[in-house]
């Protein structure tokens, strides 16, 4: 597992979606506080969704997986490409880094896909992530460097400086034609170049052979640490987590750490009736949600939720499964999840990941609309005593004005109406103002820098309505 601390010190994004331009900052201001918060509101169609959906890409990115297709279509409609940067605070063994690492992203016509239909029309696009860079700056005891590049993909060669590629990668001739083709490889396949296997791999063996300098050393432990930190440390839940609670499946997502065994990932339960998973996979899942209901019990009095087993069977791969059934538990009267709120599975699907952002200073977890299903008053309990008293970064999407009032303003930023500057703080806000009053009155007089709302006017509003029932016969 990773022995390193990672953490996210802000995003930067370039015609991704309907951000034009957009920077946000996501370092703890307030002295005394280890968690990092962001909550980020606003209008509909502002710009928020498109943070997650960047920080979803860092992790295809980091994992060396292939970028979705869908992706393609986010590129600005005025674009040619988007482009992403992220700062991220990096501790290990050998000292403090402030690394950035940065990519493009483009729609390109994928020439190996078939259509569906022979002689169709049909078109096939494919996200293509290209011109990535690595660098950073780093201090230590005896040891302060200043910002530097150690990759770039911008080029011809397979990266430079030329400096820190003989670092790496050394000098043999065939080693450079097995990474030029990497590259290639990695461009079709819509994954990163830097932190590819096969880029890695090189590295690795280079190690081995002959041995890294302490700076290639330092680099190379880099590198490692945010490929650790995008596999096991880094959770996102977008709307698609709602979507599978209203087709009837709990997904849990977790992170679950034993006697320096790992597991990480996202189960999705079937909830119509039981189902049968791994008999390895319902462990881990049991041990989530022992770990679970100490929290869930405190936070809706009484409710705890178990798996109940219906005995084992062979599963379609030959391998020994168990049959199971979520149930929900209360005053000792138990009933099928199913037939829980929608509050609650949200609740159950993402909070062992609240708990271990609580508790793990290097977990980062981003939510899109975490309010979704959840009454306020709890949601603004619960991230109250995470930004008091946790210790992970959490970043979120809200339409819920509850946490305005009990998040520190540091923890909350704004989208705005201007696509070239999407994300701002509020300015001029004193420590006994109520940041949810403040935001309402921005809304109605405009007074921050940027405007954070579009005007609508109630009485066309209504008129819409009357006109459209006429349309419509109503």
């Amino acid at each position: 597992m990773n022995n390193a601390t990672v953490r996210i010190e802000s995003v930067s994004i370039h015609n991704f979606k309907n951000v034009v331009d957009g920077s946000i900052d996501l370092t703890t201001k307030k002295k005394g506080l280890k968690a990092s918060i962001l909550g980020l509101y606003g209008q509909n169609g502002s710009g928020k969704t498109a943070l997650i959906d960047a920080i979803q890409l860092l992790q295809y990115a980091l994992q060396g997986r292939k970028v979705p297709a869908s992706f393609a279509d986010c590129i600005n409609v005025e674009a040619q490409y988007a482009r992403m940067s992220f700062a991220f605070l990096v501790n290990n063994s050998f000292g403090t880094y402030h690394a950035t690492y940065s990519f493009s992203l483009r729609k390109e016509k994928d020439e190996t896909a078939q259509n569906a239909v022979s002689n169709s029309d049909t078109t096939n696009y494919r996200a293509c992530l290209f011109d990535e860079e690595l660098k950073c700056s780093f201090e230590s005891d005896d040891e302060k460097v200043r910002v530097t590049p150690i990759m770039d993909t911008r080029t011809e060669e397979i990266f430079v400086p030329r400096s820190k590629y003989k670092l790496l990668i050394g000098s043999n001739k065939a080693t450079a034609m097995d990474l030029l083709v990497a590259k290639r490889i990695t461009a079709a396949e819509a994954r990163s170049f830097l932190f590819s296997r096969e880029l890695i791999s090189i590295i690795h063996v280079n190690k081995q052979e002959t041995g890294l300098s302490s700076e290639a050393q330092r680099y190379m432990e880099l590198i490692m640490n945010l490929v650790a930190y995008g596999n096991h440390e880094l959770f996102i839940i977008n709307t698609a987590n709602s979507g599978l609670i209203s087709l009837n499946a709990q997904p849990l997502a977790f992170k679950y750490e034993e006697k320096n065994m790992g597991a990480f990932g996202t189960i999705a339960v079937p909830l119509e009736g039981p189902t049968v998973v791994p008999v390895e996979a319902t462990e881990v899942f049991r041990k989530v949600i022992d770990s679970m209901n100490i929290v869930l019990q405190q936070i809706i009095p009484g409710l705890t939720i178990r798996i109940t087993s219906l005995g084992n069977q062979l599963m379609e791969n030959g391998k020994q499964g168990e049959r199971i059934q979520l149930m929900s538990q209360k005053n000792s009267h138990a009933i099928p999840l199913m037939y829980e709120s929608e509050g609650i599975k949200k609740i159950v699907s993402i909070l062992q990941l609240l708990i271990v952002v609580y508790n793990q200073a290097s977990m980062t977890v981003a939510v899109d609309e975490l309010d979704s299903g959840v009454f306020e008053y709890l949601l603004g309990e619960i991230l109250r005593i995470i930004s008091e008293k946790g210790k992970g970064q959490l970043i979120f999407t809200s339409h819920n004005l509850r946490p305005l009032e009990t998040l520190d303003k540091s923890f909350i930023a704004f989208t705005t109406t201007n696509p070239a500057n999407r994300y701002v703080r509020m300015i001029n806000v004193k420590e006994n103002n109520n940041l949810r009053d403040l935001y309402y009155r921005d809304i109605m007089l405009g007074e921050q820098s940027e405007e954070l709302y579009e005007p609508t006017n109630n009485s066309e509003i209504a008129l819409a309505f009357h006109e459209a029932g006429e349309l419509s016969g109503s």
